[in-house]
């Protein structure tokens, strides 16, 4: 079944002319059915960018899926059109006062700062507090999943002596778990981060269980309350250029800038690079879905909390 997303969405046409079917409104509204209600937080800096990377992961699953795009009111992003938030996106004042059975809190580029300094962190804390309520399963990703982490359960974060930047090689710690149904014995996951979270504070919170990780990456996958919150450190979702795009961009800008670690074929940046964590990327957010939202959330979504 297709996605229903927003009409004009620059993402449908892109996703269509990789043969992956989507659906606009307008036909959605067709369809007698009541689809799962997604919102999506992009605080990602190129939002089309991230708008179709996710919305490419979430059309793999058989279930109709309404997706709507939330933004801050305290922050203006500097490299999206403004016509594009203001047609496509959402205040979270307007947004809460609906249930959504899934959400996705996306990576930002200020993980280098205190949370308290972020200029955000206020409405960000108010809206961790509201999915608790309003939302059946939450996924946070990146510098989301350590924000979430540090807010819900003190887990603070520790700068790196140097960039985690590549694909990183994980492994399911529980792999009996719906979230990892049909992954092997270990998965592969892109990084592009400069902190990192330890699994000594992780594992004296009862609260959290560590679920995936790597030997080089450290904890990649982090659940809690039964699977309605998912804390994964890496990103799933970005499209095979990704990291090509952000090497490029910082390379000769700074001084610290590496080639991304098993990225390459033969380490060689003018070389494609090896795609190895797409088919799992799909699986783990089809399982999302499937197991922890469809199947858990009331049909009556208003029973959400």
């Amino acid at each position: 079944m297709p996605l229903r997303i927003p009409d004009r969405l620059p993402a449908i046409d892109l996703l269509k002319k990789e043969n992956i079917f989507v659906m606009d409104d307008s036909r959605a509204h067709n369809q007698d059915i009541r689809p799962l209600s997604i919102v999506i937080l992009n605080l990602m800096p190129l939002k089309i960018t991230t708008e179709t990377d996710l919305i490419r992961l979430l059309s793999n699953t058989p279930l109709q899926l309404d997706i709507t795009f939330m933004k801050l009111k305290s922050h203006t992003p500097k490299n999206t059109p403004v016509e594009h938030m203001m047609m496509f996106y959402k205040d979270f004042e307007v947004l809460k006062k609906r249930k959504f059975d899934g959400m996705i809190i996306t990576g930002a580029p200020v993980e280098t700062y205190d949370f308290e300094d972020v200029t955000y962190w206020d409405e960000m804390k108010e809206i961790f507090t509201w999915a608790k309520t309003h939302v059946q399963s939450t996924l946070f990703i990146c510098w989301a999943a350590q924000a979430g982490l540090y807010f819900h359960y003190g887990i603070p974060k520790y700068p790196l002596e140097k960039k985690m930047f590549g694909i990183f090689e994980q492994r399911p710690l529980v792999p009996q778990m719906p979230i990892f149904r049909g992954f092997d014995d270990m998965f592969y996951m892109p990084h592009s981060r400069h902190t990192e979270i330890h699994r000594e504070d992780i594992e004296q919170n009862p609260y959290l269980s560590i679920i995936a990780e790597g030997e080089e990456s450290g904890v990649s996958v982090v659940v809690a309350r039964g699977g309605r919150e998912f804390y994964v450190t890496g990103h799933l979702e970005y499209a095979p250029r990704t990291l090509d795009m952000e090497y490029r961009r910082d390379i000769g800008k700074r001084d610290d800038v590496e080639l991304p670690k098993n990225y390459y074929r033969d380490d060689n940046p003018d070389n494609d690079p090896l795609v190895r964590w797409r088919a799992h990327a799909n699986l783990f957010y089809a399982n999302w879905i499937n197991y922890y939202v469809y199947q858990e959330t009331p049909y009556d979504i208003n029973l959400i909390g």
